[in-house]
């Protein structure tokens, strides 16, 4: 049963996941943290961190780490959660397969059409916006404590989220060094 929600979930999330792996975390962690509860925010978090780190695009690496950590919680083996792995994998990427093959001819024919031209128009904020609710989820006392528990923990975990931040932003820092200076820095200090 459980490789069936998977891949109803993942295909819904390919389906809908406009913006790219990034745009997609928001809503692969609302189904598999807080609807299906195959995961803690705390797990999933580890997830974005490990699909950061390992080459190819996040939302599939995300989907493979997520489908082998959902059977595997389920109780099921080694064997059984790499199944899963690769049907949320699958799942995650059929949709894209099949609008790219239905709709690349028509797309090259009609993409400089004001309606078009419209519809992407429309879709660059809603993709901006998924960006920014995949960075508030993540923002949770998981990832960040709170003061009144362990000041120290927070203020190094304010300080890391700043200098990825600054570092990749203004300092061109390619992103999984920054990944690795926080992850060393996580250890020297905490």
């Amino acid at each position: 049963m459980i490789f069936l929600q998977l891949f109803y979930t993942f295909f819904v999330i390919g389906l809908f996941g406009f913006g790219g792996g990034y745009g997609m975390l928001s809503l692969i962690q609302g189904e598999v943290v807080h609807h299906w509860h195959w995961m803690t925010t705390a797990e999933f978090t580890n997830i974005v961190a490990v699909s950061q780190m390992t080459p190819g695009p996040i939302g599939i690496n995300s989907a493979t780490y997520c489908g082998y950590t959902a059977v595997h919680n389920a109780g099921m083996g080694n064997a059984m959660a790499t199944l899963g792995s690769l049907t949320a994998t699958f799942a995650l990427v059929l949709p894209s397969l099949i609008l790219m093959i239905l709709i690349s001819r028509m797309f090259m024919k009609y993409m400089r059409t004001p309606l078009v031209q419209s519809v992407f128009q429309g879709l660059r904020p809603a993709v901006v916006g998924l960006l920014g609710a995949a960075t508030l989820l993540l923002m949770t006392p998981e990832n960040f404590s709170t003061p009144q528990e362990d000041m120290w923990q927070f203020s190094v975990s304010c300080f890391l989220f700043v200098a990825t931040f600054v570092g990749t932003k203004y300092f061109k820092i390619n992103p999984i060094k920054m990944i690795l200076y926080c992850g060393g820095a996580g250890w020297l200090l905490l």
